[in-house]
């Protein structure tokens, strides 16, 4: 496939694209949905907005056109989407694309594990954010304990899927549980990835004196373990990776706010109801699902993708402040994904 790579107002290619493919999700995450903003009442979006898998496969075919490389499917939680594994085999049949992933709470992986495998994935993020049952069923916002999500892991491992685990850090909630979830994956070779505590939409009351910085993440760990620094695997690559020395167990962070990666962002965002947006923190949506619902050619969404990518100059991480985090539009984590 002959590629037409484009570049923003900050010289960055389009290499990735993150696609939610539904709002709903089984837990109710603090720093995601809260329990209290998306109650038993909460409108979620109804099927006729979400993007069928057929228009989800026709825009990625676009976006793969254009320079992308790897796709992860997101949510909400992507795996209460019904038939999943038919749209991850449609994607994996598009020529030039490299490679598919998927963030999930691991819940329903021992079901789907192995006919997402044949499906064509290629790896597995699962979020687990504390091994203390009672600290987890809090955060989850659905009393569950640490089991089931164990059960994912299990089921991901046993289908050959590449698993790293995904650790939100809020201080005074799950700070206490850095070091166990370093334990628990250095022995089970494991990589790790401890997320600093982002103001990603309005509802999870976000502020800066909640962030356990990578750095302070950093130290509770060299305490114990000797940690040597591994080089970026490609341009864009958004962990600041680690390894155990003596080891081939690597542990990341994601650090967008202590050290944001925005000057090497390569990623587009697909969202639940069909919008693109061009930066995790960025409010204004711009919409492909009606435009082509509406008729528009592949080479019109094409040249309205180009468009929103020339246009981009997002770099939000590197201009946040207390201000900022209050008062800017944003999007919900749960219809964008991670």
């Amino acid at each position: 496939m002959d590629k037409q790579i484009v570049k923003d107002q900050l010289n960055r290619p389009l290499r990735d694209l993150r696609i939610s493919v539904i709002d709903r999700c089984n837990f109710r995450c603090q720093y995601c949905m809260p329990a209290e903003i998306f109650g038993p009442d909460f409108a979620f979006l109804p099927k006729s907005q979400l993007l069928t898998y057929e228009e989800i496969e026709r825009l990625a075919k676009i976006f793969v056109g254009m320079g992308v490389e790897k796709i992860r499917l997101t949510g909400g939680e992507p795996l209460l989407r019904k038939d999943l594994p038919l749209l991850v085999e449609m994607l994996s049949n598009i020529e030039g694309l490299k490679d598919i992933a998927l963030t999930t709470n691991g819940v329903l992986l021992p079901r789907l594990a192995d006919q997402l495998k044949e499906a064509g994935l290629k790896r597995v993020n699962i979020s687990l954010d504390s091994l203390n049952d009672e600290l987890f069923g809090q955060i989850n916002g659905r009393k569950v304990g640490v089991k089931p999500v164990m059960a994912g892991i299990e089921a991901a491992k046993r289908a050959g899927f590449g698993v790293k685990i995904n650790m939100v850090v809020k201080k005074g909630l799950n700070d206490s549980e850095i070091l166990p979830m370093a334990e628990f994956c250095k022995q089970e070779g494991l990589e790790l990835r401890y997320i600093e505590f982002m103001d990603v939409g309005s509802t999870n009351g976000w502020k800066m004196d909640d962030v356990i910085t990578k750095k302070q993440i950093y130290d509770i760990i060299n305490e114990h373990y000797e940690l040597e620094q591994v080089e970026p695997a490609y341009f864009g690559e958004v962990a600041k990776r680690y390894r155990y020395k003596g080891t081939d167990t690597d542990v990341g962070f994601i650090a967008s706010v202590s050290e944001s990666f925005c000057s090497s962002c390569t990623r587009s965002r697909l969202s639940a109801n069909g919008q693109i947006f061009t930066c995790l923190f960025n409010g204004n949506g711009h919409d492909i699902r009606d435009f082509m619902r509406n008729g528009a050619s592949d080479e019109d969404i094409r040249a309205k993708v180009v468009n929103i990518w020339n246009g981009r100059n997002d770099r939000y991480s590197e201009e946040r402040t207390a201000e900022t985090a209050a008062h800017r539009k944003k999007i919900e984590m749960s219809y964008i994904g991670g």
